[in-house]
């Protein structure tokens, strides 16, 4: 079954109400928060006060005393016992070397590195207990100078005795000689200096974990809110505790939101894992919201300069890019490829530009890790791309839109100068559809009214592309990745004809019971109430690499779909017995087994009782039952695909900017719920214009202190903020996945950006304004105006 006909099943486009709601707005969800334990203590962290300072002893003699403590742990109690927190992505530099890879240990031994740091675990019977012993120990540092700004790293103080300079690794992307060569031809350059702003991520939920021991099956079960409980497991068995993996059960439950913050490994999903063996009890911690400012790994913090080469047309000839990346103080799960796979090879955008370097330098600094955010590399290099173009065109005196289509790639598949190959796509009706519902037409209209009111008004534009289910693992393995990057899926029919999905993508809040419930109920012509879908736990699950960078439809839906192919294989064949034919000639359509040019047939859910039935059919030719597993690695990413425009209203006598109008088209490929794809753009669409506008993670440079370590410091959008998004799409179907789907979840993060960014520029150029980074807050736009004005 192709894509065209997949998106014709019932089921397939329809805007079905998510079934797991009903929990969630009953208050009946189930978080980590929520677990209650037999046995069950409460874990407090110590946490560094300072950026970097020696650790020259650590008391707990006092805490250790205090009513109700079990147990103070600190670095000591496990070195030597386990290994630190693993990097899961190797870059290499291009003279082969590989990076540097310092420990990171799951309580500072000798050193804290940023302020949060791990310094002591205490383990009390109540949570208040805990947090007053931890009160009690005491902790003498020598405090060190703090390394907070990566363009004066390499001479700072060095944070790791492995990266005596703080440089993790130099990464490069691309044919240097031909790009220089491209820009020496050049009829014109641009060149662009900016700034990716670090954000600190803010689910509902915060980060928790739970762990208990059992002593007389040797096994743990750890609950934690995590985005993939199967890597959880693997990277805490295998490379930090040294466990069999199978006395592990990790299991993920309701999940208050992600956005790749709850992707990784932290210390604490460790140490309370640990804990549990060493206590003989369950040992449950949940962060607080000041400990998640802190102590979860934030995104973005680049800092790039960016040139295009063109011809006297306007036409790309070339692109080359620096970037100096923020890896924070220790390498995070995933850190070392967000700046560099996921970035770099994006840095084509929908455009034909032949060739195009980049290098990127990754830096440690004495703040937070830093990691995957909605986006994950995608947003990075999109704002690059598209800031650029924007400003290609003002430079040249052409329009935003012009430049784009004179350089839209219109012929696919279409091999990139950075290693990816674009299967599909059509960014021509993107732009075009976009501009019609943004009535790009009425802008100058609207503008002059703005005028009149003392307000400058400015539009924006974005084509954003990106990379979706990173694949295959046999290429991401030559590139560095430490994991396979496949799906499993297993489908269970039951005798009465209902089925049970097992999956090994996690949903956080993207509808799986939902989605996954309309593609299976689709292909079996069931309906989808008569699906369950199971996830988040690895003693339920066959195994699975879990959510994360829009992968789950295209490649835990496809794995599904696998499962299937068999279970409808083996129907047929007990079909085939029931009606007396070959195999051959049984057709399976709408919930119906027929024989082609017969009026024989019989319904899905008689052929599923059959199966466990066996006397109805030949033992010796099949076994009982119809419950299939399948793996799916993809061949190629997905590539979703848009163009944003954005129109903003700035108060040049204040600097507040007001977004007015933003419509979003994407080509998502086949939808198969509308209602929740558009859910995921506004969501994504509202995180993005918060980092355009509002959100930005400060540190101070003397002290290392987080100085937005607080919702009265790091501003959060709110609904008010914006305005009613206009919603279109496209739909050219992915080429290699039988759904024909793309991925959704971060698009509208990914576009946004530079959309607000190129309208704010554009209605502040009549005042002489020409460069503005993010996040464009009253503060800095006013400073800004006046600035040019002076």
């Amino acid at each position: 079954m192709g894509a065209n006909d997949f998106a014709k099943l019932p089921h397939i486009g329809e805007s079905m109400k998510r079934k797991e709601d009903e929990r969630f707005l009953t208050g009946v969800g189930q978080y980590t928060d929520d677990i209650h334990q037999a046995n069950q203590k409460y874990a407090v962290f110590v946490r560094s006060p300072h950026a970097h300072a020696a650790l020259k002893s650590v008391d707990v003699g006092a805490a250790e005393k205090m009513p109700g403590v079990v147990k103070v742990f600190t670095g000591k109690d496990m070195e030597g016992k386990m290994g630190g927190l693993p990097c899961g992505w190797l870059i290499s530099n291009p003279d082969g070397s590989p990076m540097k890879e310092p420990p990171h240990p799951i309580l500072a031994h000798t050193k804290v590195r940023y302020v949060g740091d791990h310094v002591a675990m205490v383990v009390a019977d109540t949570l208040q207990q805990a947090k007053d012993a931890a009160e009690a120990v005491e902790v003498d540092y020598d405090v060190l100078d703090a390394v907070i700004d990566m363009r004066t790293a390499r001479n700072g103080p060095a944070l790791h005795d492995e990266a005596p300079d703080n440089h993790c690794y130099k990464w490069t992307l691309g044919d240097k000689a031909a790009v220089d060569e491209a820009f020496a031809k050049a009829a014109h350059v641009t060149k662009l200096d900016i700034t990716n702003n670090r954000l600190i991520p803010n689910a509902m939920e915060p980060r928790a974990a739970n762990a208990s021991y059992n002593r007389a099956s040797d096994e743990y079960v750890l609950y934690v809110a995590n985005q993939n409980p199967h890597v959880e497991r693997l990277l805490l068995t295998a490379f930090v505790l040294q466990l069999p993996e199978h006395k592990v059960r990790v299991i993920a439950p309701d999940v208050g939101g992600g956005f790749g913050s709850k992707i990784f490994l932290y210390a604490e999903d460790v140490a309370v894992t640990w804990a549990a063996r060493q206590l003989n009890c369950a040992v449950k911690w949940t962060a607080e919201r000041s400990e998640s400012f802190v102590s979860d790994a934030h995104g973005r913090d680049h800092i790039t300069h960016a040139e295009m080469a063109m011809d006297k047309d306007g036409k790309f000839l070339a692109m080359r890019v620096h970037t100096d990346a923020n890896l924070g103080s220790y390498l995070s799960t995933f850190a070392s490829s967000v700046p560099t796979i996921l970035y770099g090879t994006l840095l084509a955008g929908q455009y034909t530009a032949p060739q195009i370097y980049v290098e990127v330098d990754g830096w440690f600094t004495s703040t937070a890790p830093v990691d995957a955010y909605r986006g994950a590399g995608r947003p990075e290099a999109t704002y690059v791309v598209e800031r650029l173009v924007t400003r290609c065109a003002w430079e040249l005196g052409l329009s935003q839109d012009e430049i784009r289509k004179r350089n839209f790639i219109t012929s696919f598949p279409y091999q990139t100068p950075v290693a990816l190959q674009y299967d599909i796509g059509d960014y021509h009706a993107c732009m075009d559809q976009a501009q019609e519902l943004a009535d790009v037409k009425g802008f100058e209209a609207r503008r002059t009214a703005s005028e009149a009111k003392g307000l400058k008004r400015g539009i924006g534009y974005s084509s954003y592309i990106e990379a979706c289910g990173l694949a295959p693992s046999n290429i991401a393995g030559a590139l560095g990745a430490r994991a396979g990057l496949f799906e499993a899926g297993e489908v269970r029919v039951h005798p009465t004809g209902s089925v049970t999905v097992f999956t090994g993508s996690h949903s956080h809040g993207q509808g799986h019971e939902t989605t996954f419930a309309q593609l299976v109920a689709a292909r079996l012509g069931i309906d989808p109430s008569q699906v369950d879908i199971v996830h988040g736990d690895t003693g339920r699950v066959p195994f699975g690499m879990g959510t994360y960078g829009s992968r789950s439809l295209s490649v835990g839906g496809t794995a599904i779909m696998k499962a299937i192919d068999k279970i409808e294989a083996k129907a047929k064949k007990i079909a085939a017995h029931l009606m007396e034919a070959s195999d051959a000639d049984i057709e399976f359509s709408g919930g119906e087994f027929s024989v082609k040019g017969t009026d024989k047939k019989i319904p899905f859910a008689q052929v599923a009782l059959t199966a466990y039935v066996p006397h109805n059919y030949p033992l010796d030719k099949l076994e009982p039952g119809l419950n299939e597993t399948a793996f799916y690695d993809p061949t190629n990413f997905t590539y979703p695909a848009g163009t944003y425009i954005c129109e903003v209203e700035v108060d040049p006598a204040t600097g507040v900017v007001r977004v007015d109008r933003f419509t979003a088209v994407d080509d998502f490929g086949v939808i198969i719920n509308p209602m929740i794809v558009e859910g995921q753009v506004h969501g994504g669409l509202v995180q993005g214009i918060g980092q355009a506008l509002l959100e930005h993670g400060v540190y101070d440079p003397e002290s290392g202190q987080l100085l937005t370590g607080s919702y009265m410091d790091y501003t959060m959008p709110r609904a008010a903020d914006f305005p009613e998004f206009r919603l279109g799409h496209v739909c050219t179907p992915c080429t290699h996945n039988p759904i024909g789907s793309k991925g959704c979840g971060e698009a509208g993060a990914i576009g946004s950006p530079p959309a607000v960014i190129n309208a704010v520029l554009d209605a502040l150029k009549p005042l002489g304004v020409t460069e503005l980074d993010m996040p464009a807050t009253p503060h800095r736009v006013w400073q800004a105006i006046q600035s040019a004005q002076a």
